[in-house]
């Protein structure tokens, strides 16, 4: 595990320190449809249900439009029934590749897929999986990001989980051009409801935090055998751009909310998070506390001392309180109308980065 950390970090540091792009204020959202039979993993996407699942937007650059558009097409679904959570992805691809086949290898260093996943959007507790186009698959839990320690449990497994992937064109041969490759998940809910704090499977309406995220290396041949291209970086290509190059981010993923409609019975609207704003802006608060004890060594004590960006669109007028504690902070944002207080509620965030609802 320490080499995802060391490859990560770096990364990070780069983007945030340069400020080069920011999250887009609202992320991407989906309403995934129930389907009335269960899907066939085979990576396919040919079962009748998925015909009715609409694709997300394509996939854009991790720290968005401050970057190119990505080279290749990526785009995903999602359905669900009572068992599982169903992923599939369209990833476009002229020269399919893959050398990992061990289970739980570091897959991002090939071409993969990725989900990221957090039931209930306090940014801790939340599931990683990987895939690559060999169907080698990689899961992980991560008590909480990095940034605050982490580590991720590589030991963590999910019992049940079906994967498939279909080429289109012949892997590891770069004597032909390929069309892509398409891969399915059935993520079982038994599993996902092990930190989830809230009804898995969901009800009717509810929204969970959702990102996935596509690696892609630049490619070379030696001995007719694709490699990377020595000294590149990689590309890192999302559904919900996160700003900075940095998946470790779940206040930025995007929002995925469930629907007891049948895909193609209907159109169902996203709703609006009337909490977003306020969670938002509390980390605002987090992210400029960590410029803050950068610089001068402690936590900031009042907000005033802290530089905050202009404030998210919606945040109802409210009371923002810093307040010291053994080793770190917390910061409470109350809305004051009663009203709203009530229907979004208090929350806080401390130097951890876990959201509460008071």
């Amino acid at each position: 595990m320490m080499r995802r950390i060391a490859f990560i970090l770096p990364a990070v540091l780069v983007a945030t320190g340069a400020a080069r792009a920011q999250a887009p204020a609202v992320p991407r959202g989906y309403v995934a449809h129930k389907t009335p039979a269960p899907i066939v993993i085979d990576g396919k996407l040919d079962d009748p249900a998925w015909q009715g699942a609409p694709w997300t937007e394509p996939f854009e650059d991790i720290e968005g439009d401050v970057r190119p558009k990505p080279r290749f097409a990526t785009r995903a679904k999602m359905l669900w029934d009572d068992q599982y959570l169903y992923v599939a992805a369209k990833l476009d691809e002229p020269h399919v590749w893959g050398t990992l086949t061990k289970h739980d290898s570091v897959i991002f260093q090939d071409n993969d897929f990725e989900i990221f996943l957090d039931p209930d959007g306090d940014n801790h507790e939340y599931y990683e999986l990987e895939i690559n186009a060999l169907n080698t698959e990689w899961d992980l839990y991560l008590p909480k990001p990095y940034r605050n320690g982490g580590p991720a449990v590589d030991a963590w497994e999910v019992p049940g989980l079906k994967t498939g992937v279909h080429v289109e064109g012949t892997i590891n041969d770069p004597r032909d051009e390929d069309k892509g490759w398409t891969v399915e998940f059935a993520l079982p809910w038994k599993v996902l409801g092990e930190h989830a704090h809230r009804p898995a499977p969901p009800k009717d309406g509810d929204q969970w935090r959702i990102n996935f995220s596509r690696v892609e290396w630049k490619h070379e041949l030696d001995g007719g055998k694709y490699r990377k291209v020595p000294g590149t970086k990689e590309d890192n290509w999302v559904w919900s751009p996160q700003g900075v190059v940095d998946m470790h981010r779940p206040e930025y993923w995007g929002i995925v909310q469930f629907s007891d409609v049948a895909p193609g019975a209907g159109t169902v609207a996203l709703r609006s998070d009337p909490s977003l704003p306020v969670r938002s802006r509390l980390m605002q608060v987090y992210h400029a506390q960590k410029a803050y004890r950068d610089k001068n060594g402690r936590w900031a004590d009042r907000a005033e001392a802290l530089t905050l960006p202009e404030p998210p669109a919606g945040l109802p007028r409210h009371e923002l309180k810093l307040e010291a504690r053994p080793g770190g902070y917390q910061a409470t944002l109350r809305p004051l109308d009663e009203g709203e207080a009530k229907a979004i509620g208090v929350w806080s965030v401390g130097e951890d980065s876990r959201l509460r609802r008071e």
